[in-house]
């Protein structure tokens, strides 16, 4: 099973290849790898994808960073994300992508008490993490503007995050020749594709769904959230 390998020294972060935005994250790379048979049990039942047991780990692209991998910042292009995308791959990336915006509402819309989260208040790259359940669902949709600009698209935050990605993929759809996937230079210097931006919705969905539902389940009650992703815990 392909593997991209990004860390900051040991702190690691490990990107599938083959399941596209399931992630896992270390101290190193060995605790790692030792996770990634339960992620990617757990994403390929939620995205319906048949999983071959067991595999091993193969490192395909390795990329050191000064960021801060243990908060899961990231900046890597893969090397696959310069290639141009099929009508196929597109769709089915697409699907993907909107299946777990909306995952995520439904997620966030079965947790009743949105406001109240008994996880303590931690620093990040980004400020404080965020905790209760409307300030990770807020997080997270607010970050389909940022994607989508970082490949010329404006879109706004308006409706729910379901809404916020459609409209960006609508208007991605007017823009001519973008299955080209032509790779380009956003913030901070860093390279962007449309593989790269449909990888990251579903890696930054996966993040914040993971933390909400872990997060809900240890305040409230396992009975008290969907598990709308299958996470295993």
């Amino acid at each position: 099973m392909k593997f991209v390998w990004e860390h900051n020294g040991d702190d690691t972060l490990l990107y599938s290849v083959d399941f596209i935005g399931a992630y896992i994250r270390g101290e190193n790379l060995d605790v790692a790898i030792s996770k990634a048979e339960a992620e990617l049990r757990s994403y390929s039942v939620w995205a319906g994808k048949s999983l071959a047991l067991p595999f091993e780990v193969e490192i395909v692209q390795e990329k050191e960073s000064d960021l801060q991998i243990n908060d899961a910042d990231s900046d890597v292009l893969f090397d696959c994300e310069k290639e141009p995308l099929t009508p196929d791959e597109y769709a089915e990336l697409k699907a993907l992508a909107l299946k777990s915006a909306s995952d995520f509402h439904k997620l966030y819309s079965s947790i009743a008490d949105k406001s109240t989260s008994c996880l303590p208040t931690r620093k990040t790259f980004y400020g404080n993490a965020p905790r209760t359940a409307h300030e990770m669902y807020e997080h997270t949709k607010n970050v389909n503007t940022y994607y989508f600009g970082e490949i010329g698209i404006d879109v706004g935050s308006d409706g729910t995050i379901f809404d916020c990605r459609q409209k960006g993929f609508e208007l991605l759809e007017q823009t001519a020749g973008f299955m080209n996937n032509t790779v380009i230079e956003g913030s901070y210097a860093e390279l962007w594709s449309v593989r790269k931006m449909l990888r990251r919705f579903l890696w930054h969905d996966r993040i914040h769904a993971k933390a909400m539902y872990r997060m809900a389940v240890k305040t409230f009650g396992a009975d008290s959230v969907q598990n709308t992703f299958k996470f295993i815990v």
